[in-house]
């Protein structure tokens, strides 16, 4: 398969810059795999779609505010970006600029707060960092870092809980699972009444998110690996639906890719924690995941890829280029697809 395959046009106004308030009235698009039918909806209208007893899996990850700014001391401004913590003190990280930095550079946040010096340059770009502090890492990060929007979110982001779902709780994070950004307390409440049960997977989203395939054959993409976790109970609410032949919904791609990495021989969803760099596309055959909630998605990226696994390549591009003409707000912070 050729990456041309998956290009689309999108007109930059399309691309939202903002979260909808509140968050479950962006719009929803509601994708019939059977029966090849398009609706427009409001995303409060998804428990129309959910029956009881269907198993709603949710990625109760947590983003961090993973941009930090510091100085060398020289007094250059050196941008750095948290990618993925090796122990209490060690992370990866992307800084900018980071040519001239050698093996033994300090770099301090914060005086007396938070202060860095760089132990390894790696193959592919990324710098390894040890941080010296007092207290708990996270609170300093709250302090001192910002949100990590995703390069086309050029606006400034006035409230961080709009770059968290409301239900997030643990993990270190450095993009949302956006598709769970629309769902509010109350309507997750009004869900539970109607008898959906709600179960909890943690992926924490990296940076390889927005990373656009490289490749012209998809192929030969290498993906990017995540740290992820099903809990046992989530394991046994799963299997026990999929049992009585009751639908699993995956809120998000991140919930997608979760449950389908942790499957045993005999098609069963185990408790598991571990990473994944599992790619989805093609003729894929989903072992877990009975429909998805998702956010419109990047050209030629790998998350459209999974996607058009999921509902047929010709029924989701022909689904984007509707949500196109009525102008849909795409990624982040846009608008939603339900494909069931």
């Amino acid at each position: 398969m050729n990456i041309a395959e998956f290009d689309f046009d999108l007109p930059e106004e399309l691309i939202a810059q903002h979260a909808v308030n509140p968050r479950d009235h962006s719009k929803l698009l509601v994708l019939n795999k059977e029966k090849k039918e398009i609706e427009h909806k409001r995303f409060y209208n998804i428990i129309d779609y959910l029956k009881k007893d269907d198993v709603l899996v949710i990625n109760r990850t947590k983003v961090i505010p993973a941009r930090l700014y510091g100085r060398k001391d020289t007094g250059t401004v050196l941008e750095c970006f948290l990618l993925k913590r090796y122990d209490l003190y060690t992370w990866e990280v992307l800084l900018k600029p980071a040519k001239r930095l050698k093996i033994g550079q300090k770099i301090v946040f914060s005086e007396n707060m938070l202060e860095a010096e760089l132990i390894e340059i790696k193959s592919d770009g990324n710098r390894v960092l040890k941080f010296n502090y007092k207290g708990n890492f996270e609170e300093i990060l709250d302090k001192l870092g910002e949100m990590p929007l995703p390069p086309y979110i050029t606006e400034k982001l006035e409230d961080k809980d709009r770059y968290q779902t409301v239900y997030a709780k643990e993990g270190e994070s450095v993009a949302a699972p956006t598709a769970g950004l629309h769902f509010t307390e109350e309507l997750l409440e009004k869900i539970k009444e109607k008898g959906i049960i709600i179960a909890e997977v943690f992926l924490d989203v990296g940076l390889g998110t927005f990373r656009p395939v490289q490749t012209e054959n998809i192929h030969e993409h290498i993906m990017h690996s995540e740290k992820y976790w099903v809990p046992k109970e989530t394991a046994e609410i799963v299997n026990n639906a999929k049992r009585k032949g009751n639908r699993v919904i995956a809120v998000g791609t991140t919930s997608v890719r979760t449950l389908e990495s942790s499957v045993n021989e005999k098609g069963e969803l185990i408790e598991n924690e571990s990473e994944t760099s599992i790619f989805i596309y093609g003729d894929y055959k989903f072992k877990i995941v009975d429909a998805i909630i998702t956010n419109f998605h990047l050209p030629k990226s790998t998350l459209i890829m999974l996607i058009s696994a999921f509902g047929g390549k010709e029924f989701v591009f022909s689904a984007y280029e509707e949500a196109v003409r009525e102008k849909y707000r795409f990624y982040s912070f846009g608008d939603s697809m339900f494909i069931y």
